[in-house]
């Protein structure tokens, strides 16, 4: 494994890098509704909550790779109408809001929610997205919950087998039509693991 040092948090100056490995990551599903790529990062950056991360860093102090969480007191990448209304207008914002909302549920019982992964690309197998899914299932353990929680889009099989590597078991699935018409996918698997 590439040596990292995992931190709580996302430090101000690595909110731009973590937006850009966020876009890496989900930019080909999220790109017809959070596009164009630049208005999307500039999103992203501002609506980022430092306080529900996990930050990857090298040697140098650079971001290599940031996990984000969802609990009842927020999200990583969330954001309200009125941040997508500064940043895509008042029509843009509203229709982005409405596909946004298809993606949206309820926080399993007992279980914090992974709000996104992502690695540098060159540093993916490296053993990164690993320690950051042991340092979150850590975190969940300190705050009390008694699981780690994620979605894993059906057609991603590579990252369903790390998640399965690392003691995850599909609980279920969820399919909307909807969101192959929006972001080109069909369903997703519910994922879970027991801490």
């Amino acid at each position: 494994m590439t040596q990292v040092s995992i931190r709580h948090g996302l430090a101000r100056e690595h909110r731009t890098a973590a937006a850009g490995l966020y876009w890496q990551a989900f930019g080909g599903k999220l790109g017809r509704v959070m596009g164009p790529e630049p208005r999307a990062l500039g999103f992203i950056a501002d609506v980022i909550d430092p306080s529900h991360a996990l930050s990857a860093l090298d040697g140098n102090g650079a971001l290599v790779g940031v996990v984000g969480f969802r609990t009842h007191r927020g999200s990583f990448v969330g954001g309200s109408w009125s941040d997508l209304r500064s940043h895509y207008g008042r029509s843009g914002g509203l229709w982005r809001g409405a596909c946004l909302h298809l993606l949206a549920h309820d926080l399993p019982a007992g279980g914090m929610m992974v709000d996104g992964i992502a690695v540098r690309p060159e540093l993916r197998g490296a053993g990164i997205g690993r320690a950051l899914i042991e340092a979150l299932s850590h975190e969940a353990r300190r705050r009390g919950y008694a699981a780690l929680c994620l979605d894993v889009i059906d057609e991603n099989l590579r990252a369903r087998a790390l998640y399965q590597r690392l003691g995850f078991e599909v609980t279920g699935r969820r399919t909307s039509r909807l969101t192959r018409l929006v972001f080109d996918f069909r369903s997703v698997q519910l994922m879970r693991r027991a801490l």
